[in-house]
């Protein structure tokens, strides 16, 4: 039997299955079809025509609009029908097409979407994906399998990124970009390919970074990508000077970690 609070309204024209859990003020619209191992949590609101499928938990407060499909299958040949899952977290508004999708068992089952997010029409987020917070990802926005999105990042529409991908928190990646490598903190990437182009000035200034701080990661960015040794070795040569200031050790972490991909730069993928 399924669990539903008193206070949640569902359509008669909507499909609760068996086995789902239905939290407090939860509303659920006409056509809508809740598969059998979801949990909606309190004052989830599926407006119409949408489908949450799988082993898929929604947190508090999130909106989903019509024909999207969370919680399905994941896009892959490996997958064998294993029961994985998807988290999405509170307050996220899901528009019009978006597809999620559950995990894949052979890298641990799990996709996840944080808090606060807004996902425009037709975008999808592929198995085995991690989404952070305050994530916006405009219209027809693609990610591949075992993508990181850091929080405060922002994807222009038709942006497409790369099976493995990291992009780093509050980039910004303009419309209709290929993302196929690592994208720093802070960073501005555009362009097919995709051609990292500075910091994201605009969004470390909403974000209440000082003036200062900011040309001091900018002198760090040149360091890294103007420097005369790779990449790698930049960022390693400058840690120390720049230690104490927490968005150029964003960056410096960023780089210094293990990736499936190489990172982005100015002119890493040009076309000579």
């Amino acid at each position: 039997m399924s669990t539903i609070a008193e206070s949640a309204r569902i359509h008669p024209m909507a499909v609760v299955e068996d086995g789902a859990v239905i939290g407090e003020g939860v509303k659920i619209g006409p056509f809508c079809h809740v598969g059998p191992h979801v949990v909606l949590h309190a004052n989830v609101e599926l407006l119409s025509h949408v489908v949450v499928t799988g082993r898929t938990v929604i947190g508090k407060g999130t909106r989903i609009f019509p024909m999207a499909v969370v919680g399905g299958d994941p896009q892959s040949v490996h997958h064998g029908g294993e029961e994985t899952t998807l988290t999405v977290g509170a307050n996220c508004t899901i528009r019009e097409g978006v597809t999620m999708n559950t995990g894949t068992a052979d890298f641990g089952g799990q996709t996840i979407v944080g808090d606060n997010n807004l996902f425009l029409a037709n975008s999808h987020v592929a198995h085995d994906c991690r989404v952070g917070n305050h994530v916006i990802m405009s219209n027809n926005v693609m990610l591949a399998g075992h993508v990181v999105i850091e929080d405060r990042v922002i994807l222009g529409g038709g942006s497409a990124v790369h099976q493995f991908t990291r992009v780093g928190r509050q980039a910004f990646v303009g419309g209709l970009s290929a993302v196929s490598y690592d994208v720093i903190p802070y960073g501005m990437l555009n362009g097919n390919p995709g051609l990292l182009s500075g910091l994201n000035v605009v969004g470390m200034t909403r974000a209440g970074v000082d003036r200062a701080v900011i040309h001091r990661v900018r002198r760090a960015y040149k360091s890294i990508f103007e420097g005369t040794g790779s990449v790698r070795e930049n960022a390693a040569a400058i840690r120390e000077e720049y230690a104490d200031c927490e968005q150029a050790v964003h960056i410096l972490d960023f780089i210094a970690a293990d990736s499936d991909r190489a990172l982005s730069s100015p002119t890493r993928g040009q076309k000579g």
